[in-house]
């Protein structure tokens, strides 16, 4: 697409004037666009392609790779029930007769609320609070999820889950012996060659973190999420993002990809949540109206105490886009809108 590089730095440069900083990324006809613009924080220079940004809940995405690995592996089964894989370390929830097994958790079918026991939004969203799950030990969540009323059925109905994907992370890490972080870095990083994303920067890659801020613009401390890092505890790059899509987008093409069969087991499996919408293991998915062109977008959104982020990708038009910045304001708009741009672009092309 000739105009590629254009329209990812127009939308780095409406991001910027509305957050800190923005690095955007376009995939488009096999070629990649990352352009940055704004600031990695106070007295900072133009992020860009390497900038770590804490991505929140894209790290969901992350997870459930992680648990189509190991199932794939047979180390878990996919829906085996969770206390079977915790083995007994806590009490699990049932409702109507019905447990909570992997799947659940990683579609937002688990009927787990939204976030952990005794935790309210509004302190998750106190401008330059610290990280508010930093009291989220193992032993706290698990305490707190054997005293948890499910809100539905499992398996019934989508109910977004912070606390879901949580648990998931916890739980494969206790089934493998090593830590949520040791794991990403074995199963998903080292396959993929991604060499910045991580739970904890090294000293060379904390100095090419961003700072998060509020709207305001204010900076805030970085979140790390404790016993439950599988919710939204990783930090990456555009770099590292584009790497992702291009497996994704290239799963079905090329069986033997790094990762190919663990991606096309994430979307071999579905929960519809309406006419339009579903979710895979991990990927949010919805199939736009033929009056706006009936395009395929799979995606994530994400975000912590300073930061937001989104990546999506249409794997029938072979398009994608990653947009990252260190402001705690949700940048879904303009990264939806680059993409449907990308994906009329492909369709005139007549791909």
């Amino acid at each position: 697409m000739k105009e590629l590089a254009s329209l990812v730095q127009q939308a780095a440069d409406r991001l910027a004037g509305q957050h800190v900083g923005a690095v955007v990324a376009g995939l488009a006809d096999g070629d990649v666009e990352i352009r940055g613009a704004g600031q990695t924080g106070p007295d900072g220079g133009v992020p860009g392609p390497r900038t770590l940004f804490e991505v929140g809940s894209v790290t969901k995405v992350f997870t459930s790779l992680l648990l189509a690995r190991l199932t794939l592996d047979g180390a878990v089964r996919l829906d085996e029930p969770l206390a079977e894989v915790l083995d007994d370390a806590a009490a699990v929830p049932v409702r109507g007769g019905q447990p909570i097994v992997l799947r659940h958790l990683a579609t937002h079918t688990s009927g787990l609320p939204r976030l952990p026991r005794g935790m309210a939004v509004r302190a998750l969203l106190t401008p330059n609070r610290p990280d508010p799950y930093a009291r989220c030990t193992s032993e706290a969540v698990l305490d707190g999820l054997a005293r948890t009323r499910l809100r539905a059925v499992p398996g019934r109905s989508f109910r977004y889950s912070n606390l879901g994907a949580g648990l998931l992370g916890l739980a494969l890490a206790r089934r493998v012996g090593a830590g949520y972080g040791e794991l990403v870095a074995r199963e998903v990083c080292g396959p993929l060659g991604l060499a910045d994303t991580c739970l904890r920067p090294g000293e060379e890659q904390s100095g090419r973190l961003a700072r998060g801020h509020t709207p305001g613009g204010q900076p805030v401390p970085y979140w790390d999420l404790a016993a439950i890092p599988g919710m939204g505890g990783l930090r990456s790059t555009a770099a590292d993002l584009v790497i992702l899509l291009r497996a994704q987008l290239s799963a079905e093409r090329e069986p033997d990809g790094p990762l190919a069969p663990a991606i096309t087991f994430t979307r071999e499996t579905r929960h519809r949540v309406n006419p339009f919408a579903w979710t895979h293991l991990g990927w949010l998915g919805h199939r736009l109206h033929s009056q706006q062109g009936g395009h395929l977008q799979l995606w994530h959104n994400g975000g912590t105490g300073g930061f937001s982020s989104f990546v999506a990708f249409d794997p029938e038009k072979q398009v994608g886009v990653v947009v990252l910045v260190n402001t705690r304001r949700s940048v879904d708009p303009v990264g939806t809108a680059l993409l449907r741009r990308l994906q009329l672009g492909a369709s005139a092309a007549g791909r």
